[in-house]
């Protein structure tokens, strides 16, 4: 599995997927991500440093992901991510988090200054509907503006049957309005028995893509590898 990448285009990065103790949620009708994990801190911690010692700084912005939450990351590691930042000039480190973990973001935002957090949320859609009684995120509200509170960037999926070429662009322009960044994931096939809609893809690709495709503030994967990182 591939864990350490850099993103060239669209907001330069450099990204790590590290391990944790796994997502503490795991209720995602969709997601198998949080097989991923392992609940020996010191066993992730020897697995994050040999892909930490990658990093180089030479954007000043890193991307750190876990197949869950940055919750889930045993303290070691933590600080050898704070660490590093002073070390490499990482000005700007951006995190995933569950929308359940929200009230800890502000305590973490602080421990990292004078680093700047941006925190990305697995929103997936607007729609409570398609959300909640689909896919099951656990995120229980429903006005964006409220959704947003605490985080910067969001992942929307696209490819769940009920959702549309309309829909899915709705998503994308209220996502816009309400963070500073977007990654638009199209589903790709998996262990659950969450299928990818290709209608739903192909009317993605054909319609709503080339609106987008250059937009610096969207990043779109085709497929799940296409930062350069997982399997």
């Amino acid at each position: 599995m591939e864990r350490y990448s850099i993103i060239h285009e669209k907001n330069p990065r450099e990204i790590v997927l590290l391990r944790g103790s796994g997502c503490i949620y795991r209720k995602c009708t969709f997601c198998d991500y949080h097989l991923d994990c392992c609940t020996d801190p010191a066993a992730n911690f020897a697995l994050n440093r040999e892909v930490l010692s990658h990093v180089t700084g030479q954007f000043g912005q890193l991307e750190v992901i876990n197949s869950g939450s940055v919750f889930e990351l045993d303290n070691e590691t933590m600080d050898l991510i704070r660490h590093l930042c002073r070390e490499r000039g990482i000005r700007t480190v951006h995190f995933e988090s569950h929308y359940l973990y929200r009230e800890r973001i502000a305590a973490l935002r602080e421990s990292f200054r004078p680093v700047e957090l941006k925190m990305k949320l697995g929103l997936e859609t607007f729609d409570r509907h398609l959300r909640e009684d689909v896919l099951h995120k656990g995120i229980p509200v429903s006005e964006p503006a409220e959704i947003s509170q605490n985080f910067d960037e969001a992942n929307l999926l696209v490819g769940v049957t009920g959702q549309t070429a309309s829909s899915v662009r709705e998503d994308i322009e209220l996502g816009l309005q309400h963070f500073e960044r977007l990654c638009v994931n199209v589903m790709c096939p998996n262990t659950t028995a969450v299928e990818p809609d290709r209608d739903v893809i192909n009317a993605f690709l054909r319609e709503v893509y080339p609106l987008y495709r250059d937009d610096s503030r969207v990043d779109i994967l085709i497929n799940n590898t296409d930062f350069g990182v997982g399997d």
